[in-house]
């Protein structure tokens, strides 16, 4: 199977802006240190502080939903319960 890169699309309230941000920062170290994980680049828009984008490439796509049921994103969600106005998912195969 093709290496599989996932973007994340996350947009805060705007109240909440710094909490999702700290959350969201928690996240890089823990999940750049999991098998399957080639990179794991967090982004903020330059236009609109409140929306962050993931940008993840892993080598399957079963290692990635593994991450999906970690515990430090089961936490992440516990913190910011409340505090995002949206958030999308997109899982592309890499072709060339």
């Amino acid at each position: 199977m093709a290496k599989l890169t996932v973007v994340a699309s996350i947009t805060a309230h705007e109240d909440k802006i710094d909490l999702v941000k700290s959350e969201l920062l928690k996240l890089i170290d823990v999940t750049r240190a999991e098998e399957g994980c080639i990179n794991y680049d967090l982004h903020q828009d330059n236009d609109n502080p409140a929306h962050f984008l993931f940008y993840e490439n892993w080598t399957t796509r079963e290692l990635w939903q593994a991450h999906s049921s970690n515990q430090h994103l089961k936490d992440y969600l516990a913190a910011t319960e409340g505090a995002i106005e949206r958030f999308t998912l997109t899982e592309l195969s890499h072709i060339a």
